[in-house]
């Protein structure tokens, strides 16, 4: 178990380096904040993965100068709050934004 664990989060963290380039994104000033919100991004998608009750594959994450911002589909209220939870009690995170759609 504690090898598809790490397995997930290093496909993961791969993913969000390849999908997300290395230059320093819009809004962002330094390499160093582009850094620190990959990290963030690459760290919410690893507890979506070790939740049971998330679904990671549905739900997009983006960070952006420490703001994540959540997209894509919930199956209930109940998920979409406990994304929101997971990605707030997430370090360096400074603000959540939840633009989940609950699909019955």
């Amino acid at each position: 178990m504690k090898y598809a664990r790490a397995i997930a989060f290093a496909a993961l963290a791969g993913i969000t380096i390849i999908g997300s380039g290395c230059a320093v994104g819009r809004g962002q000033s330094t390499a160093g904040e582009y850094v620190d919100d990959a990290a963030i991004t690459t760290s919410v998608k690893a507890k979506f993965v070790e939740d049971k009750t998330v679904g990671a594959m549905a739900i997009k994450v983006e960070t952006l100068n420490g703001t994540v911002q959540l997209s894509g589909f919930a199956k209930s209220a109940a998920e979409k709050a406990q994304a929101e939870n997971l990605a707030r009690n997430t370090k360096n995170v400074k603000a959540v934004r939840n633009d989940i759609i609950v699909r019955p």
